[in-house]
């Protein structure tokens, strides 16, 4: 599909099912925008699908807590974590209000994983339950860039049962690499610097 000026994703994108928003986002470009001004643009490579109270690998697994209140806000809200007391991870809160599920983001290009991703394009806390369709912080925008995925296991949830263990909710662009670099911001530009060994 040819290529258009980026527009930012309005809230009828993300009031779908999550299953169907999670590979939609393949191919957006997730976009923040730092206290000095400068942007980072940044088109996403890979994302998981994470879906209500019986979903075992899902946070809303033992319904709604302090932490997890934000899962059950309307759909287009951020949904950020501290993963294991070290990574922040950046989720975007889909469907109706109080039905718990969001797309993890796990990659973009020129940077795989879910907590370097966030590190690289300072995401914090912070930025926990801000609406993405208003925010001058952090924003999803469409291009009109369509690319292909594949389909497979989510990462990381040993503690998920069997079926939700295996299901394929990850969704990852075949040209998705796990390249050693680091995002910085220049100018309202993206710059990429080989990261030292």
């Amino acid at each position: 599909m040819k290529r258009r000026a980026p527009k930012r994703l309005e809230s009828d994108f993300y009031m779908r099912d999550v299953l169907q928003v999670a590979p939609d986002l393949i191919g957006k470009i997730l976009v923040r925008r730092l206290p000095t001004g400068d942007e980072l643009r940044c088109r996403i490579t890979e994302t998981e699908a994470y879906r209500g109270e019986e979903d075992t690998g899902c946070h809303a697994k033992a319904g709604k807590t302090k932490r997890t209140e934000t899962l059950y806000m309307k759909g287009g809200y951020t949904y950020v974590y501290l993963c294991y007391g070290v990574h922040f991870l950046v989720n975007v809160v889909t469907g109706a209000e109080e039905q718990p599920q969001a797309a993890l983001i796990r990659g973009v290009e020129d940077c795989y994983g879910p907590g370097r991703l966030t590190k690289a394009m300072q995401i914090t806390k912070e930025l926990n339950a801000v609406d993405l369709t208003v925010s001058d912080e952090i924003w999803i925008e469409d291009d009109g860039a369509m690319p292909e995925y594949v389909t497979g296991k989510r990462i990381g949830i040993d503690y998920a049962d069997e079926h939700y263990r295996n299901i394929e909710w990850r969704f990852t662009a075949p040209s998705a690499v796990k390249p050693k670099k680091v995002i910085k911001a220049k100018n309202n530009a993206v710059k990429r610097e080989k990261k030292r060994e």
